[in-house]
């Protein structure tokens, strides 16, 4: 169970990569860029990860400016996108990584690696799942 959580939070992390909110920036810059003084003025003390930062933004964006309340709002909308992707590849994928990746540890892509290892050997429906999201061809 535990890898998996891990899985999901992986997955969510490069898909955060592979669909970018702009073509030329990832949204976590993106978020960075638009809103670096309410990063410096409200979000100054909060720790980075697991998607504190995007929360506390959140919390102070009736403070924020037009821009950063935009990017705020789109960097949720693609945070709900990732989380249906990984919920629809934990679910199809979840024997295979118990399978094949048990051992692997998470993040950085080293799952995703894992399982494009042992391609020719997934079930079908985590390959189909796979390529469902684009993350194999």
């Amino acid at each position: 169970m535990i890898l998996r959580t891990y899985w999901v939070w992986s997955v969510a992390a490069l898909l955060f990569i592979v669909f970018p909110v702009h073509a030329d920036q990832n949204p976590a810059q993106e978020v960075a860029d638009k809103c670096s003084v309410e990063l410096k003025t409200f979000c100054k003390d909060v720790t980075p990860g697991e998607g504190r930062i995007l929360a506390c933004l959140y919390a102070y964006s009736d403070q924020s400016s037009d821009q950063c309340e935009d990017v705020v709002r789109e960097a949720f909308e693609h945070l709900k996108l990732m989380s249906a992707v990984s919920s629809h590849i934990k679910s199809e994928c979840g024997e295979d990584l118990d399978r094949f990746c048990k051992d692997v540890e998470p993040g950085e892509g080293r799952l995703l690696s894992c399982l494009e290892k042992y391609d020719r050997k997934l079930s079908q429906k985590c390959s189909s799942a796979l390529k469902d999201v684009g993350l194999k061809e």
